[in-house]
């Protein structure tokens, strides 16, 4: 069986970012156009609506012409503006903050080491203050990268096992996962952050008065809003299959060879599989597919959509991943 390297890890990626990123707004259009065939059923069904005299496919078709153009104008806009300062939302939504050679010069020097010993750009850092470890890498490419750290796993790692963390996000951004994490990540946000939407403009709907033109409103608004729901928690996880959980196994062994040490990784892993947890993270269950470990909290881990998400999950134990490190051969 041929061996796997990186260059193919990078190949495969980037195809899976441009199949991502066209079949984002396709399947989210057949998803909307079923639901408006539901709809068109129910009204096509009612007898004491007489205007409806055609088939359902044609009514579905009618509102369809309006409707599937602009989400799926939307879900195009929604990707590209992402795919640009998708990082800066990322940044943004977790409270982190930059960290340089001012305010935090030995850490920054740690990363420039990594770097070079990479053979990738430096990655701008960032540190969210929270006493949880765990870590992430994010940006389009590794001439825009970053990689944040906690306060917790800055400052409870030793400094070999620090370095075997920061290799671990190096090799992500330089095998190009992170390109491919961030545009998973915005995908399923857009579903959601909509049907959110959708649902508060059903309940609007809904306290304004009681018409037939009201309550068809209502009941496309709610029927949209499910739609996306189901889009973004169930249908979720088979994005995420699409990110082999052999990219977890890959960025770790990278990282062994990056340090030469990867009983520094299998350190820093045991400590940070006991305290993983971040609260600026603990509400963003799309974004935990990005950390070095589950940083949700136990109850959101246990809750129904964790538990889905689970049989499609990302990142393999760590107890399995630990197992790996101790098989490496850093002689050849």
């Amino acid at each position: 069986m041929p061996k796997i390297t990186t260059y193919d890890f990078i190949e495969s990626n980037t195809r899976k970012t441009i199949l991502l990123m066209a079949l984002f707004p396709l399947t989210l259009a057949a998803l909307v156009y079923l639901s408006l065939l539901f709809i068109s059923f129910i009204k096509v069904s009612d007898k004491s609506i007489q205007s409806y005299n055609l088939s359902t496919f044609a009514v579905a078709n009618e509102i369809a012409i309006y409707i599937i153009p602009i989400i799926s104008i939307l879900a195009i806009l929604w990707v590209l503006i992402s795919y640009y300062a998708g990082q800066s939302f990322i940044l943004s939504t977790t409270g982190a903050i930059e960290l340089t050679k001012q305010n935090a010069p030995e850490l920054v020097r740690i990363v420039e080491n990594i770097a070079i010993a990479a053979g990738l750009p430096m990655p701008k850092v960032y540190s969210i203050n929270d006493e949880g470890l765990n870590a992430f890498a994010t940006g389009r490419d590794p001439n825009h990268s970053y990689v944040v750290l906690t306060k917790g796993i800055i400052s409870h790692l030793e400094k070999s096992e620090l370095e075997g963390v920061i290799a671990h996000e190096m090799a992500h951004i330089g095998n190009r996962d992170i390109r491919l994490m961030l545009i998973m990540v915005v995908c399923i946000s857009f579903a959601t952050v909509v049907a959110e939407i959708l649902l508060h403009m059903a309940m609007m709907a809904r306290r304004s008065g009681n018409s037939k033109n009201n309550n068809a409103i209502q009941i496309l608004l709610f029927v949209l809003a499910i739609v996306l729901y189901v889009y973004g928690y169930l249908l979720a996880p088979l994005i995420k299959l699409a990110v082999s959980r052999a990219r977890e196994y890959q960025a770790d062994a990278t990282a062994a060879l990056i340090t030469r040490n990867p009983q520094a990784l299998i350190g820093a892993l045991q400590k940070i599989s006991g305290n993983s947890m971040v609260k600026n993270l603990r509400d963003k269950e799309t974004m935990s597919p990005m950390c070095i470990a589950n940083p949700l909290a136990k109850n959101k881990q246990n809750s129904f959509f964790a538990k889905i998400a689970g049989l499609f999950a990302t990142h393999p134990p760590i107890e399995n991943r630990i197992k790996a490190l101790q098989t490496m051969d850093l002689s050849r």
